[in-house]
């Protein structure tokens, strides 16, 4: 690991067609999109993540938990839960942390439209700009000591077990 003062935390905004990838910066203060991988298979998207871990030197996932607005869970939630848990199994050493990401995707929009960018590349940036916004609402979390929004996954001792 280089001289950064901590490691960095990956933010992934995960979806059926398309996983938005960001990246906080050496700080841990301020999150920046970084990618967006264009699903394949399991395999494939986990080796993606795992690269992308290994070159910003990541030591912490964010995970967007997509609830719906009345805070309740729906299938969505249920499948961003077993890619977290596969994701445990394939990268260890890694804590994996859920963060409600409610409005992630509006807020996401509402920045890219004031950049007046084309609706094309638009869409090819909302995945990791929705990523973006949801590692600094982390982030804001973090630095505010509220980390209520957020489930964590503490390490068991177990091959990466998933705990909340």
């Amino acid at each position: 690991m280089s001289d950064r003062m901590v490691p960095r935390i990956l933010g992934l905004d995960y979806g059926t067609k398309r996983i938005g990838v960001a990246v906080s910066d050496a700080l841990g203060l301020l999150a920046h999109p970084l990618t967006t991988v264009q699903r394949q298979n399991r395999s494939s998207d986990m080796e993606a993540i795992r690269l992308l871990i290994q070159q910003e030197e990541c030591g912490r996932i964010v995970i967007g938990l997509p609830l719906r607005t009345d805070g309740t869970e729906g299938p969505e939630c249920q499948a961003v839960r077993r890619f977290a848990q596969s994701l445990g199994r394939v990268i260890e050493g890694v804590e994996i942390v859920l963060c409600d990401e409610r409005y992630s995707t509006f807020y996401a929009s509402d920045r890219l439209l004031e950049t007046s960018r084309t609706r094309k590349k638009r869409r090819a940036k909302i995945d990791q700009s929705a990523a973006a916004v949801i590692l600094q609402s982390y982030l804001d979390a973090l630095s505010e000591e509220r980390v209520d929004r957020c489930s964590e996954r503490k390490d068991t001792g177990e091959s990466n077990s998933f705990q909340e």
